[in-house]
């Protein structure tokens, strides 16, 4: 029977689908609020490499990034640009413009879909950038986390594969590290896995920190068995402790089995822990043993299981992220690290890269879901072997790595223009991702101007400041540069930037100072206002928060007052920095200066902006005034936060202050009075999020 070649063709997927809504207009100056963080006496008791490359190069802020937080939860249908990847066995989805997520890989014989395939494309606050969503296979790169690029566009293109057949390449330039990496896609000729090449390249001379995992969600049921060749894993959750446990009942025989995820009532992370060199392999299994698995050659080192746990707060993130009756999904993932809270030191002028597989399994559920776990995971091992030996995967990453520097030359889809720009700045030779001079927009222009010229240019006319670049060479280039008479001030502002993000806080603060000394805008006010509270000076940043809304409002353009695109404009900056201010005031002891801008209208109008977020802070800003009666009325008349961030906690907090409150009266609020609140004032399902074990195991929001 002849077979039909492998194809890679653009196609749609329409599904419900929220917008992802503007950038923030405001730099992300303020520390990354990240839960994956062990404390730091926990690390002793780790392995001095791993303890050593937790340590490593954490992120101080998102800079240069901008945050993705303008989207809402009101869906449509909409149609989103997608790639298909077929032969005759399998067929695979990716979609470009959404960090190149690998949505979709179906088995066509038995028409299996092998992945946890959301039927909605719903942003929610887990990205390092704030927007994420569920399903798939998502390719993180750069910190602990999901990646700042998972709902951006990445460059595409069609190449030839090792086999002679078709590939998928995609790249991009990963800007928290400075790091171009492509992943490259294909199906050989009759081979029911997806192969999928990945490079990660550091053009610079100097060692740069490393990360990277893929992360796959698979449907989750009661049977659902995660299997890998590990006997211990080290378990993390949100209390932020990281030990090293035996697998599959951590808390020794008879207890819980966490390969089974629904059987867990907490959510966690398991880090298996594979040694020696035996094969790197991860599958989930159904009640028939059949399922995902996914294997690699050996630089891909770690595997994980991520499980959301059967706990009410678990449950009501997985809902959050799809729609009702969906099914629910665990996570199953592979990174170069035995844990995603370390980064690796990548030397430079190298390079890492490695392939994965990813395709169907069929093993004896009679020994997959048996008691003897050494048993379950030989019968996994044993198949993944028959299916595709792992002497194949060698060989076929060694076949890949002859066509990783192929020219792409039919362009499926674009990315962005940064690496367009660094490669400018750097002469970086990175055959296989070019990165053309076509790509530079409104965004890089500025940049260009400053590199070639040495002369950074006036600001855009009533428009907010652009993104700014930090890498230790931009900042070179801004201290150095000329700039237009009366444009101090503007490059003041983005110096201060650059410093803020190098660590070097007073000369940021100084730089910011000049800035708003030499023309008071919203930009430096605000920035002051930001280091101003790191520094612990919560008065003072009240105050610097106060003149930059002032400022804001008095600048804002005329043509802010007729709906268009220079009103959201408008009403974007508004919301971002009354997010910001608000709860400065509050810590400040101000709440009716904090009512007070909750209660100014929104540009161009006469209501005050509105959303879940500004509801939210209309409660707490009550309760800080006295009013918790109004602050409690607010949460009765119920509202939705739109990016609630994984672990926030502000909901059951807020909530249990006002209980609190309301129970105490004038006087004071000790343990009988907490203890009184969670007994008389449960928190509502809908508001309840919270993920940490002690919530569940005590009652208490913490």
């Amino acid at each position: 029977m002849a077979t039909t070649a492998t194809t890679v063709r653009r196609i749609a997927v329409t599904l419900p689908a929220v917008p992802l809504g503007a950038e923030n207009p405001l730099p992300a100056l303020s520390p990354l609020d990240e839960v994956h963080q062990v404390d730091a006496g926990d690390r002793d008791r780790l392995p001095a490499d791993m303890a050593r490359q937790i340590g490593y190069a954490p992120l101080r802020s998102m800079l240069p990034v901008r945050l993705r937080d303008g989207y809402g939860r009101d869906r449509a249908p909409a149609a989103l640009d997608a790639i298909a990847i077929e032969n005759d066995l399998v067929r695979a989805t990716v979609l470009p413009g959404l960090g190149g997520r690998l949505y979709s890989l179906v088995h066509k014989p038995t028409g299996r879909e092998l992945l946890y395939r959301n039927p909605v494309f719903q942003p929610a606050n887990f990205a390092l950038a704030d927007a994420w969503f569920s399903g798939g296979v998502e390719w993180n790169l750069g910190a602990t986390g999901h990646c700042a690029h998972t709902c951006a566009p990445l460059h595409a293109a069609r190449v030839p594969a090792p086999d002679g057949g078709e590939m998928l390449r995609l790249w991009e330039w990963e800007r928290l590290r400075d790091l171009p990496f492509q992943i490259d896609m294909w199906l050989p000729a009759e081979s029911e896995f997806l192969y999928v090449g990945i490079r990660v390249r550091n053009p610079h001379d100097r060692t740069v920190p490393a990360y990277w995992w893929s992360n796959m969600a698979v449907p989750e049921t009661e049977h659902t068995r995660v299997l890998a060749p590990a006997d211990a894993a080290y378990h993390f959750d949100y209390t932020r402790a990281l030990s090293r446990v035996p697998v599959p009942a951590p808390h020794g025989e008879g207890s819980t089995d966490i390969t089974y995820t629904t059987r867990s009532l907490h959510a966690a992370d398991y880090f298996f822990d594979i040694e020696g060199d035996d094969r790197r392999w991860i599958t989930a299994l159904d009640a028939g043993g059949h399922g995902l698995v996914q294997t690699s050659t050996d630089v891909l080192r770690g595997r994980k299981l991520f499980l959301w746990g059967s706990g009410r707060g678990g449950q009501r993130w997985q809902e959050w992220l799809t729609e009702p009756g969906s099914g629910g999904y665990l996570e199953i993932q592979a990174g170069l690290a035995r844990t995603q809270l370390e980064h690796i030191p990548m030397p430079a002028d190298s390079a890492f890269s490695w392939l994965e597989a990813y395709g169907p399994l069929a093993a004896d559920p009679a020994r997959v879901h048996g008691d003897d776990w050494t048993a379950a995971r030989a019968e996994a091992a044993e198949r993944l072997e028959a299916a595709l030996p792992r002497a194949t995967v060698d060989a076929a990453y060694a076949a890949w790595l002859e066509h990783a520097d192929t020219e792409p030359k039919d362009v499926l889809a674009t990315g962005s223009g940064w690496g367009a720009l660094e490669t400018e700045r750097s002469r970086a030779d990175l055959p296989g991702t070019p990165f053309p001079a076509a790509t530079l927009g409104d965004a890089q222009k500025p940049w260009l101007e400053l590199l070639l010229a040495g002369v950074f240019p006036r600001p855009a006319a009533d428009t907010p400041p652009g993104p700014a670049l930090v890498a230790p060479q931009w900042r070179d280039l801004l201290e150095s540069a000329s700039t237009y008479p009366g444009n101090e001030w503007f490059l003041d502002y983005y110096l201060g930037i650059s410093q803020w993000a190098a660590g070097d806080r007073a000369q940021a603060v100084r730089s910011w100072e000049r800035s708003a000394g030499a023309r008071p805008s919203p930009w430096a006010l605000r920035a002051l206002a930001v280091a101003e509270a790191a520094a612990g000076q919560p008065q003072q940043s009240a105050e610097r928060y106060l003149a930059a809304y002032a400022c804001l409002r008095e600048q804002q353009p005329a043509a802010a007052a007729q709906p268009g695109p220079a009103q959201d404009e408008a009403r974007a900056v508004q919301r971002a920095l009354l997010l910001e201010a608000v709860p400065a005031l509050i810590d400040a002891g101000r709440p009716a200066d904090a009512e007070r801008l909750l209660d100014e209208p929104a540009a161009g109008g006469t209501a005050p902006l509105d959303g879940g977020r500004i509801q939210l802070l209309r409660a707490q800003a009550a309760l800080a005034g006295g009013d918790a009666a109004g602050a409690r009325a607010i949460f009765d008349e119920g509202f939705t936060v739109e990016n609630l961030r994984e672990g926030d906690e502000a909901l059951s907090d807020t909530w249990y202050a006002i209980a609190e409150r309301l129970l105490a009266g004038d006087g004071p609020v000790d343990d009988a009075i907490r203890a009184r609140a969670r007994t008389t004032h449960p928190l509502p399902a809908a508001y309840d999020f919270r993920m940490r074990p002690e919530h569940h195991e005590t009652g208490t929001a913490g």
